[in-house]
């Protein structure tokens, strides 16, 4: 009888051992997975890693028999029965482990706090689901230096809720909603900003540039002219309007945007626009390129996501002091209390009190920097 207690304990002690050791494995996953998941682990992933280390255990102790003993006694029913409740222990422990260690990570992250996990990982949007589920504001915004979109648009828009799959930086969410709103909106510009939670607490839009008048510089015009257009000249050359007749004369110079057949669409300054005559027919002549730096940024500028603003300094801002060089936005010019006029001044240019900065930069951006650039918020609430 004592003989036979003997090697029941032993293989007692070998199944609690497994099932310890399966626990542990199970609780090790789900508290991984849920301090990076934010959600519990699946019952059959927990259970399986656990029960797949007694698996090797018991692999690995049969090939040893069979390789140094020379005999396994897999087939004896004694050991079947061993393997069988080693699986079913183990099997339990790990559902045991996968819930404690579940629980431990919530307690964790709940005691340290998901804002600062977020901040490890980049702002992650804290979502409670298994979707970021974003609702825009009733109230939607114009953006300064852009046309405003219809009032339809901004009545569709107010309200929408956006679904959107977890594990996203604030950043990205952002970008998800701009792309939403002009795929499913035509919006052109977009200015937002979103909260740690998802929540949007601020929106603003700006229609899209279309047509040719976004892309002419200010104090030009188009003007479309009945005119023989020069061989192979294409949008964008520098051409020369001359008048058809017996004695040929020039009527100004102009850039070529579009060709359809004997009708040209010519930009020139609108003081000579005025010189185009509707009913008298022209030749154009191909000149060499010239570079238009004005008329380029602001053709470039009308068409890009930034925008320019003024802002002057007042007193009390915290901008006064600091470098052109320390700004968030970029600085094209700044004129101070002088007049003078400094176009892209130096980066370690001081600003002081009364200067006013021309900045480019997006909306959100543009908006902060004229929100700082004002006087501080106690002055203005007293």
């Amino acid at each position: 009888m004592i003989g036979q207690v003997g090697p029941a304990v032993a293989a007692g002690t070998r199944i609690l051992v497994f099932a310890a050791i399966a626990g542990a494995v199970a609780a090790m996953v789900a508290f991984a997975y849920r301090w990076y998941g934010r959600e519990a682990v699946p019952d059959g992933i927990a259970i399986l890693l656990g029960l797949s280390v007694i698996g090797a255990w018991l692999n690995t102790d049969a090939a040893l028999r069979d390789a140094i003993v020379g005999q396994s006694d897999l087939l004896d029913p004694t050991a079947a029965a061993f393997t069988v409740l080693a699986f079913l222990v183990g099997g339990i422990a790990s559902d045991v482990g996968r819930r404690l260690g579940d629980r431990l990570a919530t307690d964790s992250l709940s005691v340290t706090g998901t804002r600062d996990v977020d901040r490890e990982v980049s702002q992650l949007v804290r979502a409670a689901g298994r979707v970021v589920r974003v609702e825009l504001p009733e109230t939607v915004e114009d953006i300064d230096g852009y046309d405003p979109v219809s009032a339809e648009t901004k009545e569709e828009v107010a309200g929408t809720v956006f679904l959107f799959p977890r594990r996203l930086t604030v950043a990205e969410l952002e970008d998800r909603i701009r792309a939403r709103l002009r795929d499913d909106y035509g919006v052109g510009h977009v200015d937002l900003a979103v909260a740690a939670d998802g929540t949007v607490e601020y929106l603003a839009l700006g229609s899209r540039a279309a047509g040719l008048g976004p892309t002419l510089a200010p104090g030009s015009a188009a003007v479309a002219v009945r005119a023989d257009p020069a061989f192979s000249a294409s949008p964008g050359d520098l051409v020369q309007v001359w008048r058809d007749g017996a004695e040929p004369e020039r009527v100004t110079t102009a850039e070529l945007r579009a060709a359809v057949g004997d009708v040209a669409t010519l930009a020139l300054d609108e003081a000579e626009a005025r010189a185009i005559d509707p009913d008298a027919s022209y030749r154009l002549v191909t000149l060499p390129a010239e570079r238009s730096a004005d008329r380029e940024f602001a053709s470039l500028l009308r068409a890009a996501p930034e925008t320019m603003g003024a802002a002057t300094l007042a007193d009390g801002s915290p901008l006064v002091g600091q470098p052109v060089g320390a700004l968030s936005v970029t600085v094209a010019a700044v004129t101070g209390t002088n007049s003078r006029v400094e176009a892209l001044p130096a980066r370690d240019r001081v600003l002081a009190v009364g200067d006013t900065v021309y900045a480019v930069a997006r909306p959100a951006n543009l908006r902060a920097f004229e929100a700082a650039a004002g006087p501080p918020e106690a002055e203005l609430t007293s």
